[in-house]
């Protein structure tokens, strides 16, 4: 039996492409867009802001409000889901199945780099090193390589998405 829905999530370190890839993808495919970065609580800002890394225990209570509005959503829209989640058990908690799980790789100077160039964004380029040293890579998953524009990476999830999971058949 298919599911009516299914939900992608976007993943990768900082600098990735989740927030870019997710928005072209959501629009594509018609899906609800979910922004982790929305759902941080002012003193995690705060923490990032100021060069610090976040802990299991900072990241905890924004996973759950993220899984929250997954679970609130997912019955009825297709949904992608544009979210760090660098460590298994942070994908765990969101519970999406691994098939639905696209890891953006990157370098960690592409990712400084893109980092470097953004423009009102809270988290600084000198936490790279912190998500690269936690980022435990998925055995199974979509692996897209930053040699893809965003537009390619976005055509390419979508056929993907269409043969995978019959969507738009």
């Amino acid at each position: 039996m298919s599911e009516k829905f299914f939900t992608i999530l976007i993943m990768g370190v900082a600098g990735s492409g989740k927030t870019t890839i997710a928005k072209l993808l959501s629009k594509k495919i018609n899906a609800f867009l979910i922004e982790a970065d929305d759902y941080h609580s002012k003193n995690n800002i705060d923490k990032m802001s100021a060069g610090i890394p976040l802990n299991d225990d900072d990241r905890y209570d924004w996973l759950i409000k993220i899984k929250e509005e997954i679970d609130k959503r997912k019955s009825f829209q297709n949904l992608v889901v544009a979210c760090s989640a660098l460590k298994e058990k942070y994908r765990s908690i969101l519970n999406i199945k691994k098939d639905y799980l696209v890891y953006l790789k990157i370098t960690k100077n592409t990712a400084k780099t893109r980092i470097k160039n953004r423009k009102d964004h809270f988290m600084p380029d000198s936490l790279v090193d912190s998500q690269f040293a936690i980022l435990e890579k998925p055995d199974v998953c979509i692996t897209l390589e930053e040699t893809l524009t965003p537009e390619e990476t976005t055509s390419h999830l979508t056929s993907i998405i269409k043969n995978k999971f019959n969507y738009g058949k």
